[in-house]
């Protein structure tokens, strides 16, 4: 069975009675440095990693001892409703090198690697992250730190939007700093911790999303992706980028729907006469989600050393006829700029947070899995 990340599931598959030697072979063979140990139903029992068997041979197993005997039943496991990013997430922080996907019953779905996730997609697209605001509508919880250092779950607001781009093969990253941005600096360092090179654009004065571009050490050759730093969103950026390119754009904003009802009944009036009467009319708009994808040439026409909204950017490629792209963003999203907004992600990303932890403990038996 071929899984969606491209691996051949039932090479990687032992039953319980296997042995040390096969999965040795199982491993060299197929290169993934893991075996899966599963049940005639190809439900998930352990995991047997080289150190696993490295560490039953210096215990005196010999290698026709059951797998079973060897394999790691305390794994770590991924519910089929997370993506790669989670994954990304998970092997990073837990220093594994591979992560195995199950469905509801504990069956083998897919199989994650550290490699393939973070390099087999590799782009050469930049991002430009802006975390030079003061975020003053959040009041005293930006008293002391930058707004895209706020915690939101369980690491900061930035970090997330770090390792979102790292999953989808963004290898270098700019941040935008200003406000605190030594606190930025102190945290992610060069980048390395993060599989990634960061770079930092210093802002001596505010900027605005446009102008901070202009701080880029070197034009570009790709189009550059952009993304304001207070942002919680899952959005598929290699499947934005993918638009980008295929509609010729000259630059893509990223766009949501957004509903917006009048709580009252409204009167549309003809002169002094009621002409209709609506009851608590909705109107859709689509906003502008913080994100986008600029073109090189687009990137050469925003003016150096001043401050230039990048709003004024798509206006400028609109009236000069350039075509400017519009994706419809399907993924969650959050501008965390008001306390309520940030206490309501915050709920939402603990959540998140348990559900990755628990998933895999309610679809497999419970002596079997640490989540």
């Amino acid at each position: 069975m071929r899984a969606l990340n491209n691996v051949d599931l039932d090479a990687l598959l032992l039953k319980p009675e296997q042995t040390i030697l096969d999965a040795m072979k199982t491993i060299d063979r197929c290169g993934m440095e893991v075996a899966l140990v599963c049940d005639s139903a190809k439900r998930l029992l352990a995991v047997v990693t080289d150190g696993d068997i490295r560490r039953a041979l210096i215990n005196g197993f010999s290698l026709d001892r059951p797998v079973a005997d060897v394999g790691n039943r305390l794994f770590t496991a991924l519910p089929a409703n997370q993506g790669r990013t989670e994954a990304v997430q998970i092997m990073v922080e837990k220093g594994i090198k591979a992560l195995p996907v199950v469905d509801a019953f504990g069956r083998v779905t897919d199989l994650h690697t550290l490699h393939g996730s973070l390099m087999g997609q590799r782009k050469e697209n930049w991002a430009v992250i802006m975390a030079g605001g003061k975020g003053e509508r959040l009041g005293e919880l930006t008293h002391a730190i930058p707004k895209p250092m706020l915690p939101v779950g369980d690491r900061p607001i930035l970090e997330r939007i770090v390792q979102l781009l790292v999953g989808h093969g963004i290898r270098r990253i700019f941040i935008s700093v200003n406000h605190y941005g030594r606190m930025i600096e102190d945290h992610f360092g060069d980048g390395s911790r993060f599989f990634c090179k960061i770079e930092y654009l210093h802002e001596t004065r505010p900027l605005g999303t446009g102008g901070a571009l202009a701080l880029l050490p070197e034009r570009p050759t790709h189009p550059v992706v952009v993304m304001n730093g207070d942002l919680i969103t899952g959005i598929n950026v290699s499947r934005m980028l993918a638009f980008h390119d295929e509609g010729g754009f000259a630059a893509t904003m990223a766009v949501r729907s957004h509903k917006v009802t009048v709580p009252f009944g409204v009167a549309e009036l003809d002169d002094q006469r009621v002409a209709k009467l609506v009851e608590k009319p909705s109107l859709n708009y689509f906003i502008n989600a913080g994100i986008y994808a600029i073109g090189p040439d687009a990137i050469d026409l925003i003016p150096k050393d001043r401050a230039y909204p990048i709003t004024d950017l798509f206006n400028h490629c609109l009236k000069t006829q350039q075509p400017v792209g519009a994706y419809h963003l399907q993924e969650y999203w959050s501008d965390v700029g008001l306390p309520e907004e940030f206490n309501r992600v915050q709920v939402l990303c603990d959540n998140e947070a348990s559900a990755i932890r628990q998933g895999a403990a309610r679809s497999l038996p419970p002596a079997r899995v640490a989540g």
